[in-house]
């Protein structure tokens, strides 16, 4: 009977102690929801970066647990670069407007991590003066690694938050024109190296640096093998007469304004820099074209629409001769 009287009393102490222990088990706090804003505030390489999203205001977007973003973060060194190529003595000097624009530049409105990223050209959060939901675009070439604009390259990937993901980069992506798409893709090397020929009596790229708004119909490497492959006395571009060249070029450009593939209508002329106008072919809906005096070239349905800061780029895949 006593043996029975101490089992029972046993149980009873361990029973107790079990609801103690569960009554004293500390509660785990829920964990903390990590935004892009959080992991740039917490990083002591992107003070500076934080110091510009506070004053273009930009915090609370970035801070948005609702929102999905994609952020290139420039480091203190890049951000001291940018203000000392711009002749900045500090953060605060940089209009607020400018830099809430170039700070957009280098956010995407959709989570894409290193490995979904491709040589093309995607849509920053940073708008243009060319009317509601026209933004900025971004070049991505992944041929060495991820570079965007020709010279901007990511140095640390994929760092995911509850928001999306960051790319840190060394450098910050300036407002993008004319040239710097021209400049950074490959496939538009042999334009760039026209537009530069020694000899030519316009300076095209400072022209098209300008303010503009302009249009370019960019012609890409094969469309200008096959110019040369056309006559057979032009092996390279320094055998096409300047004054040819300098015509075709100037063929290529309008500043009729900032003219999207959406604003192109069947039978629309085109005004261009040479003085003769182009022509616009819609009739066959999935093969647009574009027709000069003598020539017709097909637009690249999937490189319409790169948007700079001072206009806006159409590829072709032929060279167009007045």
């Amino acid at each position: 009977m006593k043996n029975i009287k101490l089992l029972f009393l046993g149980l009873l102490a361990t029973t107790s102690l079990l609801f103690t222990s569960c009554d004293d088990d500390p509660v785990e706090p829920e964990p903390e929801v990590t935004t892009a804003y959080d992991f740039i505030s917490s990083s002591t390489a992107h003070t500076s970066l934080k110091a510009a999203l506070d004053a273009a205001d930009l915090g609370t977007t970035l801070d948005d647990e609702n929102a999905t973003f994609t952020v290139f973060a420039p480091d203190n060194d890049a951000f001291a670069a940018f203000l000392t190529a711009n002749n900045f003595a500090a953060l605060g000097d940089v209009p607020v407007d400018v830099l809430k624009s170039v700070l957009l530049n280098h956010v995407l409105g959709t989570k894409v991590n290193s490995g979904s990223l491709s040589n093309s050209y995607v849509s920053t959060l940073s708008a243009t003066s060319y009317g509601s939901e026209i933004y900025h675009s971004l070049y991505v070439n992944i041929d060495n690694g991820v570079v965007l604009n020709g010279d901007v390259k990511v140095t640390g990937a994929d760092n995911d938050v509850e928001n999306g993901t960051i790319h840190l980069v060394d450098k910050v992506i300036g407002l993008p024109n004319i040239v710097t798409f021209a400049t950074s893709n490959p496939a538009l090397s042999t334009l760039v190296a026209a537009l530069t020929t020694t000899g030519l009596t316009t300076d095209f790229v400072a022209a098209l640096s300008g303010t503009g708004p302009f249009t370019v119909f960019a012609p890409t490497n094969d469309a200008f093998q096959a110019l040369l492959d056309s006559n057979s006395n032009w092996n390279s571009l320094s055998d096409i007469p300047v004054a040819t060249l300098e015509a075709v070029l100037k063929y290529h450009v309008t500043s009729a304004g900032n003219v999207r593939s959406g604003d192109l209508t069947d039978n629309q002329s085109v005004p261009t820099l040479q003085g003769d106008n182009l022509m616009i072919d819609l009739s066959m809906a999935d093969a647009p074209k574009v027709e000069g005096t003598n020539s017709t070239a097909g637009l690249v349905t999937t490189l319409l629409d790169i948007q700079g800061s001072n206009g806006v780029v159409h590829v072709i895949d032929a060279v167009l001769v007045p």
